[in-house]
């Protein structure tokens, strides 16, 4: 059930952290620069002190280096001021609750097995042998083809679809849009008949507990083997990952990034958005790969990586393009000097001898 108000005393029983100041009834969570008398915000970037000490806040979460400058205000001190807005937030907009109900437009097959407390909206399809867990959300427009089963708690938003055999775990967010199981691309070329042939997608795709899939977001079934999205991963909107891929636990990945096949992502890693990483390679766990970087070749050892090239003026970019381009020459050019260097340094080296 929703909060409507909640006092900062309360906020701290129930989430910790420690009070500063007087009590305050909240009624809404917002930002600094809109927050008002009974609204609580959050400062968790030390370069937004200014809008902190101007806010109108009622009451402020933030970490006790902050506390020491926001003087005379009620504050709720903690670690994590972000991950203590997140579960504020929650607290006055939790998750909907299935509303056990399934839409007369629902076309359902005999065989499949849907716990009683679902909730199936207008024109969603299940397939046969499909099997769907307690309290689960499966919203209009919905495909869930033959042979998928879907955990509990699970929430499929509208216009979403599952090709068949796919499995979810429970708490599973798929977002409008997005394709789980589509086919992988591979194709074999028919020398004789100078046309592709197309290999067929035996495998599916696997998702773990607690992933959430963005909107247009598309993952393919594995060619053989399954494609994995272990527990708590992260995907954003219009991201593509490829037939085969392993994407390991809490992994994060932003919107537009691309990932061919059979690569492995491991644990803890934080793709940036737009990045492109290709096929069959390996990105160790706890490695974050930076906005719009080409991953060409596996990474052996964790860390920060990035290849994108830094904004310029365009009159500048021109001049380091031209540069660029002749990279190759210079080099050579340099390796001739370097060696045209030694000689004159052995030459003058056996004078004085």
């Amino acid at each position: 059930m929703a909060v409507n108000q909640i006092t900062a005393t309360a906020l701290v029983e129930q989430l910790g952290g420690q009070l500063r100041g007087s009590d305050v009834i909240v009624t809404r969570i917002t930002s600094l620069q809109q927050a008002q008398a009974n609204d609580i915000s959050f400062l968790s970037n030390p370069r937004l002190r200014a809008e902190a000490l101007a806010s109108k806040a009622g009451v402020l979460i933030v970490t006790e280096k902050s506390a020491e400058v926001l003087t005379d205000r009620t504050l709720i001190v903690t670690d994590d001021p972000y991950l203590y807005f997140a579960q504020v937030a929650r607290l006055f907009h939790p998750r909907i609750q299935a509303k056990a109900f399934i839409h007369p437009s629902a076309v359902v097959a005999p065989s499949a097995k849907i716990a009683a407390s679902c909730e199936i909206g207008a024109h969603v399809v299940i397939g046969d042998r499909c099997i769907i867990g307690e309290n689960t959300r499966i919203l209009a427009g919905a495909v869930i083809e033959d042979d998928c089963t879907v955990g509990s708690d699970c929430v499929i938003h509208a216009n979403v679809t599952i090709y068949h055999g796919c499995i979810l775990g429970n708490r599973v967010e798929l977002h409008s849009g997005c394709v789980i199981g589509a086919d992988g691309f591979g194709f074999a070329w028919d020398k004789q008949k100078n046309e592709w042939f197309k290999i067929v997608q035996t495998g599916c795709v696997i998702l773990g507990d607690d992933v959430e899939i963005g909107a247009n977001t598309t993952i393919d079934r594995g060619a053989i083997e399954n494609t994995i999205i272990e527990n708590d991963a992260k995907i954003d909107n219009q991201v593509m990952i490829g037939h085969n891929g392993k994407i390991g636990a809490h992994v994060a990945i932003v919107a537009c990034t691309g990932i061919a096949g059979s690569t492995e992502v491991g644990a803890y890693s934080v793709i940036g958005g737009a990045a492109m990483i290709g096929g069959h390679l390996h990105i160790p766990p706890k490695t974050t790969i930076g906005a719009a970087t080409a991953v060409s070749h596996s990474i052996k050892e964790s860390g920060y990586y990035a290849s994108i090239f830094p904004l310029q003026k365009h009159s500048d970019w021109v001049k380091n393009a031209a540069h660029i381009r002749h990279l190759h020459e210079m080099s050579q050019k340099i390796k001739a000097l370097e060696h045209q260097l030694a000689e004159l340094n052995g030459n003058s080296s056996n004078q004085q001898d």
